[in-house]
């Protein structure tokens, strides 16, 4: 049995859910979202809790959460930059952004600072590429990376 649960919020939440979804499994990635903005990450206990919910198996939510660059299977800093590595992003010159990123954080990608402040991952495209090279920032997105632009969004935060 999973020791994760629903906050009591989450539990409302997801009754009012249920009467809007009648076929549970239309319900598998609002319940991922709740369970990550409840816990800020989605642990193997949160996947159990979701598959009794659900009536499924552990492993049809955690093939689903583990499709997607938005979920966080561990916990993730405070802060969690997500750089896009795709040919756009490349193109528009996001190596020296990664570098820097790496360089001024102190981490390597898929890796979180000893503080818990910032994680940095790298995505496939984050649909900017218009913008490239971009980020995410959270759940914000940020294109036309420079140098500059990185290093005063991270002396802001």
């Amino acid at each position: 049995m999973s020791e994760f649960k629903f906050s009591k919020q989450n539990k409302e939440k997801y009754n009012e859910l249920l009467k809007k979804y009648p076929n549970k499994a239309s319900l598998t990635l609002p319940l991922l979202w709740m369970v990550q903005y409840q816990e800020g990450w989605i642990s193997e206990d949160a996947m159990i809790y979701i598959a009794d919910k659900l009536g499924t198996s552990a492993m049809d939510i955690q093939s689903i959460a583990s499709f997607y660059t938005m979920f966080n299977l561990k916990p993730v800093g405070k802060y969690n930059i997500q750089v896009c590595k795709t040919l756009s992003c490349k193109l528009c010159g996001s190596e020296k952004i990664r570098t820097h990123l790496q360089n001024r954080l102190g981490i390597k990608f898929g890796e979180t600072t000893k503080d818990m402040k910032f994680t940095l991952s790298e995505v496939e495209c984050l649909g900017a590429c218009g913008e490239a090279p971009a980020m995410s920032l959270n759940d914000d997105y940020v294109g036309d990376l420079t140098v500059e632009k990185i290093d005063k969004i991270l002396d802001e935060l």
